[in-house]
Parts: C-alpha cells; sequence; structure tokens
C-alpha cells in the first residue's frame, strides 16, 4: 500500500462550479450519499458531484469535523448509511482494515477514462480507493510584515522562532500560530515535527512505539518553544481557528493545511490587504534536517461495501464528476489536484514546496491511528508545563501499548 501512496505523491511532484447538468452524467438511477471531512476543497468536489441529481437520482452529504468517528459505524450497518466516503491517508486505514469498502477495478475501467494511474490506490493488486488531491500543512506568512522588520522566510525551525522573537519584539504579541489543540490537532503537530527528525515511529519490523528517544524530545521541545510565541490559549486552536486570526492580523506566520489557501488569499475575503500580503512556503527543517517537518497526504474517495451495485455505481460516477478535469479547471485554487489537466496556482505553492522539498508521507500503518491518539491524548500536559517531555512520551508509549495489544498488533 506504501508503494501506491509515494507513487501518488510523487505525481504530485511534477506538477509543472463544474456547471454539469444532470443529464450529462450519463446517471439512471441511484442514491449517492456522501460523507467527509469539511474544507473548501472537499466541498467543491461534493458540490459537483450533487449536479447529477435528478428525479431518479438523489445526491445527499454529510461534510463534517466528525467524520473519522462517524466513518466506521456508518459503514459497517448494511446496508451502509453512505454509499461514499472521502478519506485521506490515515483515516482509509480503518475502513479497508474492517473490510467495509468494495474494489473499483470494475468501475474505472467503465467509468474512470480521466484518472491518471497515480490516483489509483492499489490494495493487494486491487483498486481500492481514488486519489484526487495532495495535501499537507506549510508556512504562511504575511510578506509584508516580514519585509518590515528584515525577515528572510524561514527555512528552519531556529529561523521561525528567532524570526517569532524579532516579530514580538517589535510589537506583535503573538506572531506565530500552529493547530496544538488538545487531540488530534495536537497529536499531527507531533507527528510532523517528528518526522522532520528523520526518526520512525515503532521498531523495525513491529508495532511497538519508538518515540520516546531524542528525536521525540527534540520535536516536543520544539512544539513547547514554538507555543512561547503563540496566544496563551494556544491548546484550544484547531485549523478553523487560524484563518478568523489571520485575517484580524494578530499574527504573522502560520503553520496550516494546503487545502486551505484558497480562502486565505481570496480576493472578496473578509481583508483584502492581508489576502495580497499572504505567502506560502515549505514546513521548516529540524534539527539540521534536511527535510521539510511535515506530513504529506492525500486526499480521496471509497465506495462502500455493504450498499446495492445500483447505488455504488452512480456513486462512483458521481464522483467521476466530482473530481472530473472540468471540475479542476472551475476550481483551480480549491486544491493541489492530482487531476489530468492541472496546473499549479500560486495558492499550490506551499504543498509543491513541501513535495520538492522531500517531505515524507504520513505513515498508512493500521496501528498508526492508535499511536496518533495517544499522541492528542498525552501531550497536552508537557505543553502546559505540567510535566517533562520524557514522561510525556511514557505516557504516550503507555497509552498506545495498551490499546495495540486489546487491538491484537502486539502480544
Amino acid at each position: 500500500m506504501n508503494k501506491f501512496l509515494k507513487a501518488s505523491v510523487a505525481v504530485a511532484a511534477l506538477f509543472g462550479s463544474a456547471g454539469l447538468a444532470a443529464a450529462e452524467c450519463g446517471i439512471e438511477k441511484g442514491s449517492v450519499r456522501i460523507l467527509s471531512n469539511d474544507f473548501a476543497a472537499l466541498r467543491v468536489v461534493a458540490d459537483a458531484a450533487e449536479t447529477c441529481a435528478s428525479d431518479t437520482v438523489t445526491v445527499t452529504r454529510n461534510q463534517t469535523t466528525e467524520h473519522k468517528n462517524i466513518q466506521v459505524p456508518a459503514l459497517t450497518t448494511n446496508p451502509a448509511n453512505y454509499t461514499v466516503a472521502m478519506i485521506a491517508t490515515n483515516s482509509v486505514t480503518p475502513l479497508l482494515t474492517n473490510g467495509l469498502v468494495r474494489p473499483l477495478d470494475e468501475y474505472v475501467e467503465k467509468w474512470g477514462q480521466d484518472l491518471q494511474e497515480s490516483q489509483l490506490i492499489r490494495v493487494d493488486g486491487q483498486i481500492m480507493a481514488i486519489a484526487f488531491m495532495a495535501n499537507a500543512e506549510h508556512l504562511f506568512y504575511r510578506e509584508d510584515i516580514l519585509a518590515e522588520n528584515g525577515i528572510e522566510v524561514p527555512k528552519t525551525y531556529d529561523e521561525l522562532l528567532a524570526a517569532g522573537q524579532k516579530l514580538r519584539d517589535a510589537g506583535i504579541q503573538d506572531p506565530l500560530a500552529v493547530a496544538y489543540q488538545a487531540g488530534w490537532y495536537l497529536g499531527n503537530a507531533f507527528v510532523n515535527t517528528y518526522l522532520g527528525t528523520g526518526g520512525d515511529f515503532f521498531k523495525d519490523g513491529t508495532a511497538e512505539a519508538d518515540i520516546n528517544n531524542e528525536n521525540g524530545i527534540k520535536a516536543l521541545e520544539t512544539m513547547k518553544a514554538m507555543s512561547e510565541f503563540m496566544s496563551p490559549d494556544f491548546i484550544t486552536y484547531g485549523t478553523d481557528t487560524l484563518r478568523p486570526m489571520w485575517e484580524a492580523g494578530d499574527t504573522a506566520i502560520q503553520f496550516s493545511w494546503g487545502s486551505t489557501t484558497g480562502e486565505y488569499i481570496a480576493e472578496g475575503g473578509a481583508s483584502p490587504e492581508i489576502a495580497a500580503a499572504t505567502k506560502f512556503a515549505a514546513a521548516p527543517t529540524i534539527g539540521g534536517g534536511d527535510i521539510p517537518a511535515v506530513a504529506l497526504w492525500w486526499d480521496g474517495f471509497v465506495i462502500a461495501k455493504n450498499i446495492s451495485d445500483e447505488d455504488a455505481e452512480a456513486s462512483f460516477r458521481a464522483m467521476m464528476v466530482g473530481i472530473s478535469p472540468d471540475t479542476v479547471k472551475a476550481n483551480p485554487e480549491a486544491a493541489v489536484w492530482l487531476v489530468k489537466g492541472y496546473e499549479p496556482t500560486p495558492a499550490a505553492a506551499g504543498v509543491v514546496a513541501d513535495l520538492d522539498g522531500g517531505a515524507r508521507p504520513y505513515p498508512m500503518l493500521p496501528y498508526m491511528g492508535l499511536l496518533h491518539t495517544a499522541l492528542g491524548d498525552n501531550l497536552a500536559e508537557y505543553m502546559q508545563d505540567q510535566e517533562s517531555a520524557e514522561q510525556a512520551l511514557a505516557d504516550v508509549t503507555a497509552a498506545y501499548t495498551t490499546a495495540a495489544r486489546e487491538a491484537g498488533f502486539i502480544d
């Protein structure tokens, strides 16, 4: 599975309103029920898929940040509550592990003429998911503020922290912002930072966690140093918190998702002057490393197993409209698309820089989600000066080991 993930990402590194009527979808009848995360690029895809609705075809969606908690139980019922799940590198694994999605080879052969090989995510030789966009977190920076203060765009965490101090000295009280909200976001921040150290999360060939080490401590200490230049309530910051702060002019450098860049630089946004001065760069390197400290992701979709063939076919064909070259052509700044004909826009600069810098993919392992959860649940006390980095990592390891044993990954 990992080699196909890497193939998808590699093609992205080479990147040198759909307006479709229902009749053009070619679907005679069926029910299309979409579950996904909720951000701009996925709304574009769902909007385009909805154009396939007709008197005999229903298309509905549930776009929610709680999608990961919903998807397994929702696709376990028979029939499944949703026919399509839009997934990412990490969220597809539980669906595959539990046998809740169907192979797509037949559908790709019939209706996947616009798909590129890099979009076909294969497991044991079968196409199990279709990727349509690359994603990663990276630096967002105010070009005007950095220029006014004689600051070069930071390329390392040391440079980023120095920039934070210089901006604070210049009167910006909380110049930096990262999504450090306790839970998934905090765990994700550690994963990003740790990847940049070059370390691996598990002992070779096993599911045993291997993060309570120098690399883990360096990652945590770097995160804590970043928080010193953030608002005191940084532990509540999710991705949705960051953009209002940016538009209000409260921060000068943020670390956020490439999938949100279009909203930051939209000409018709809340702060046109700030949007015009917003630029993007690769995530910084850490500890003398030479790759961006960030995880590369792909987003895509799967089709539920526990649904009728009629609904499965309708759902696949609607999603082909959702991720069609026409959809991408009409929405080029919504994502770093993996779709045929896409050419990078200024909004894609940060993700492309991460790719070009050799950033590592998020580990596509069945037990990585358990470690991510343990990280999110056990790092807040360290970040709030209530325990040491060593103790925090020990707590994470213990929580993960218990969960991994219960799941059968560790004897």
